[in-house]
């Protein structure tokens, strides 16, 4: 990782560039492209979004972009591969109620799906509606007891 962040370093010094023009016209921040120059991938929650940082960075460089990221593909997997298997097997024994495996960096997904959230606004939209027609029902049942029950009162 530190070739690859080296590699950018001396193209965008020796284009005669500042690390804020970079960051302007590639929306990302000033931090985030220090840290790719210096390796500090630890800084990154997400791999995959530093991931394209490092190919829009080569492609505005004139880089090649593609050999780039094979390079840090394999960096990743001796990074990766270096967990010894004991590790490995002691976490799935602890999680042996693991159902789904999720990476690290990736966000967490919704409790609930779209359709779930869709459907309890129409269940209660239907139940305000119920509600809204039992209360006129009611409303003209009792004036039409009221207008019958004062009828009877007044003719005894």
């Amino acid at each position: 990782m530190d070739s690859i962040g080296n590699l950018f370093q001396t193209s965008r010094e020796q284009a005669g560039l500042k690390i804020d023009e970079v960051s302007d016209d590639l929306g990302i921040k000033s931090e985030y492209l220090l840290n790719i120059e210096e390796g500090k991938i630890g800084c990154f929650k997400d791999i995959f979004e530093l991931k394209n940082y490092i190919i829009n960075y080569a492609k505005y460089l004139g880089l090649d972009s593609e050999k780039i990221i094979d390079e840090f593909n394999e960096y990743m997997f001796e990074y990766t591969s270096k967990i010894p298997i004991k590790e490995i097997e002691k976490q799935v024994q602890n999680n042996l109620e693991v159902t789904k495996v999720v990476s690290p960096y990736t966000k967490k997904p919704r409790k609930y799906s779209s359709k779930y959230y869709i459907v309890t606004y129409i269940i209660i939209i239907i139940l305000i509606a119920l509600a809204i027609i039992w209360s006129i029902k009611q409303i003209t049942i009792d004036n039409t007891k009221t207008h019958a029950i004062s009828y009877i009162k007044l003719r005894k």
